[in-house]
């Protein structure tokens, strides 16, 4: 029966049975709202508007290969036409397999209520195994509408595959390794995109004038590049509208061009679709077509992008988009430079815009221009969504984040990354001068993101769908034979280019773990350190000092318990607030928490103490601009849990509400209170801003034995406790919030000293405060510092 102590719990004391039954998670207060995510059906118009404008958002990267795949696939050209055959053959099955097959009809279909990328695999994995490496999640979090989850058997292979995957801290730590070597290479993508396409693009001002300098070329990809880049803090909403009529004219361009050079000079590339020409080209060159697949590698760059862009649009969107008009027409493009390229090979360098005819050439300029800069701003926009996402489940430091949008919550602008980005965007542009290293170091970066990708994809069949161990293997087997045949050719180009991803990598990736790892340790200081109930409740309902009017705010990443920085606050002041909040604002492995589910408030201890706890819960996707309605929020649903706790004390005499049961009567514990006066716990009430997911649940209640009855207590709570806050908010609030300093022991090693004392100590103090975020005013802002050593 809930509420019962068992008979362990009771042989560790009266106290510690209290202090379970007082401060107890948030068990109760969750509610129980369940709402499995489902894609809602659209109307065939709807539908067919949806992926006209998906084509803007989420193809313009895949759509603007067709720019630079040939050179880089024969950077030393063209020895023989039926080469040419070979690698139009490899492209066609690699479009096939890769973006058609595992992407838009499988790993799409593992989106997180929706949104897709390589966290959103990982939050999935999260609410169904315990991996996450801060343990700060609860059942109360399962019952939130969009913690969708389904249950295992236990004797399936995915409950073997889930214990296996919780056996030790070792697995956990290396699947998140895995996920943030994934998210750091889509931010290189986010760097490399823009330097290839837009580089490319701008090439074409050389078909015209051959004599023109390829410095010149360069600097009109950075300028560019700058106003891009300067752009990007009007958000793509502002320009939105024109990128899919831009991005659908380019592809019906480049599937009519190619149909055109098809039909002008060699209709016989079609025999490409037969596979035999992969086993004769790879037979022919030799270890020359082995290399050149990071060439062929291009050709499905933006695959990640189409993944990781999902949740601007429904699934059938993107998959009608992509098989009507972006997969025909990408190869009618490959086949139509191919087809060019059996009578010219020599113009293998720049077969794009020689395959373009003269009357349409510059046109054709444009419009290729205007579609990598779409094809980049995609990109740049999920770089800004993957920080967010990190930043959310404590893998990068706070940074600034500005919505410029009201109407999509997904659009967002990153001041401090986005200038970032511009500085390596324009140091590869004009580092390398040329497409072919720039398409060595993408190649590389697209191919591990894609390989990580595929490890957590047989997680999530394994223990999200359940899948049977077969098709897993036949999953795991067909892509990771793909994609390694494909990493094991950027592996020869690592020295030609390929190195840069790979330092981009490990730069985002030492800041990301080191970040990482310095909150898992603040996180356990505060686990290890947090003070008993017995011993606040030892101090009396004055906490052992002067209660002034006011209400203090104490922030804390702990939902339950005291944290350590109140039991500093109070030792080392005279004085604290009539009314004390502990505040923990923590985020979920869920994409969104509805605002009606945000707040969950309870009472901590008697009531005459005046102590309560709220839990602001939050998604990845959520991660709040500076919100300054957050106080508010919180004093709202602060009044309305009093007042519903004073409702039902008032209906305590019926049997619905009745919290008294002969096992409760049965047990009684003496406090170490000095004023001798006996008190209850209240009943635990869901608190949030909506008034229908109210849910009053029923607690049992512990009375004192010291001489009075629970009767008699409840005669005592007649003062309008609604009317104290109000009083005490009027009086003034403190945000109480702790300022830990987290340095390394003096017998550390050296590089944990340079991690710890220089690089995290560094980014806690670029990183945005928590107080900003809240739009605590300064005046009321209080801090409370202490230094832990790990």
């Amino acid at each position: 029966m809930e509420g019962d102590i068992s008979e362990e719990d009771e042989s560790k004391g009266g106290m510690w049975a209290l202090e379970q039954k007082i401060d107890q998670p948030m068990d109760e207060e969750a509610g129980r709202l369940k709402n499995m995510y489902r894609e809602k059906t659209f109307s065939a118009v709807l539908l067919l508007r949806l992926a006209f404008q998906s084509l803007g958002v989420v193809y313009g990267d895949l759509g603007t290969s067709p720019l630079y795949v040939f050179y880089n696939t024969f950077p030393k050209g063209v020895d023989d036409t039926e080469d040419i055959i070979g690698a139009l053959s490899l492209i066609i099955y690699s479009l096939t397999l890769i973006p058609l097959i595992k992407y838009v009809f499988i790993v799409c279909r593992a989106n997180d209520n929706g949104q897709g990328g390589t966290f959103a695999l990982y939050s999935l994995l999260c609410r169904h195994a315990k991996v996450n490496t801060i343990p700060n999640q609860h059942k109360t979090d399962e019952e939130l509408t969009t913690y969708s989850r389904s249950t295992i058997h236990e004797k399936s292979f995915a409950a073997k595959t889930k214990r296996w995957l919780e056996g030790n801290a070792l697995k956990k730590n290396s699947l998140l390794l895995l996920v943030l070597v994934g998210t750091c290479m889509a931010i290189g993508d986010g760097i490399l995109t823009p330097a290839i396409s837009v580089l490319s693009a701008s090439g074409g001002i050389k078909i015209d004038h051959p004599g023109m300098s390829t410095d010149v070329v360069i600097v009109v990809a950075v300028i560019i590049l700058l106003g891009l880049f300067s752009l990007q803090h009007y958000g793509p909403s502002k320009v939105g509208w024109l990128f899919a009529p831009i991005v659908l004219l380019w592809f019906l361009l480049i599937g009519g061009i190619g149909m055109l050079n098809i039909w002008k000079y060699d209709s016989g590339v079609l025999r490409a679709f037969s596979p035999i020409y992969i086993f004769r080209y790879f037979k022919r060159r030799g270890i020359d077509g082995w290399t050149s697949l990071g060439g062929i590698m291009l050709s499905i760059t933006g695959t990640e992008a189409l993944f990781a862009d999902l949740a601007h649009f429904p699934l059938s969107a993107i998959q009608l988009a992509f098989t009507v008009v972006v997969f025909p027409c990408l190869l009618l493009a490959y086949c139509g430079q191919a087809a060019y390229l059996m009578k010219n090979k020599d113009h293998v360098h720049d077969a794009f815009y020689r395959s373009i005819p003269d009357g349409i050439y510059w046109p054709m300029f444009v419009i290729a221009t205007l579609a990598a800069i779409v094809a980049s701003q995609a990109t740049i926009s999920a770089t800004f969504s993957i920080i967010k996402q990190a930043n959310a489940l404590g893998c990068f430091p706070r940074v600034k984040v500005i919505h410029t949008s009201s109407k999509f919550l997904g659009q967002i602008y990153i001041p401090d990354i986005n200038w970032i980005l511009m500085v390596l965007c324009i140091i590869v542009t004009a580092g390398f001068k040329n497409q072919s290293q720039i398409g060595n170091a993408y190649g590389t970066a697209v191919v591990i993101v894609m390989l990580v990708t595929t490890f957590i994809m047989i997680l999530i069949m394994l223990l999200v769908w359940r899948c049977h161990w077969i098709l897993v293997f036949i999953f795991a087997a067909l892509s990771l034979v793909v994609e390694l045949t494909y990493f094991s050719a950027v592996i020869f180009k690592v020295d030609q280019g390929g190195w840069v991803p790979l330092v981009i990598a490990a730069v985002f990736l030492a800041i990301m773990y080191i970040w990482h790892y310095g909150t898992v340790k603040r996180y356990e200081f505060e686990m290890h350190s947090r003070i008993s109930m017995a011993w606040i409740l030892g101090l009396g309902p004055s906490l052992g000092l002067v209660r002034v009017p006011g209400v203090g705010l104490v922030y804390t990443e702990l939902a339950s318990g005291v944290p350590h920085i109140f039991s500093h606050f109070i030792t080392n002041l005279p004085a604290i607030h009539s009314v004390v909040v502990f505040v923990c604002v923590k985020y979920l492995p869920v994409y969104t928490v509805p605002e009606d589910e945000r707040f969950l408030v309870k009472r901590i201890g008697p009531k005459n103490f005046h102590m309560f706890r709220c839990v602001a819960r939050y998604g990845y996707k959520d991660l709040h601009k500076k919100d300054d309605q957050f106080e508010k929020k919180l004093f709202e649903n602060l009044f309305m849990f009093v007042r519903l706790e004073s409702m039902m004390e008032g209906g305590s005499d019926s049997d619905e509400y009745s919290v008294y049961g002969e096992s409760q009567r049965s047990k009684e514990f003496l406090l170490p209170d000095t004023n001798h006066n006996t008190f209850s716990s209240v009943v635990d009430l869901t608190v949030s801003s909506g008034d229908n997911s109210i849910m009053p649940v029923r607690s049992p209640v512990y009375a004192v034995n010291t001489g009075m009855s629970s009767g008699q207590v409840s005669s005592h709570t007649e003062v309008d406790e609604t009317e104290f806050l109000t009083g005490c908010r009027d009086a003034g609030v403190v945000h109480i919030m702790g300022n830990t300093v987290v340095r390394a022991r003096r017998d550390s090693p050296f590089y944990k000293k340079l991690c710890i004392d220089y690089v995290y100590a560094f980014l806690r103090k670029i990183c945005r405060e928590h107080s900003v975020i809240f739009n605590v005013p300064h005046e009321s802002l209080l801090n409370v510092g202490q230094v832990f050593y790990v």
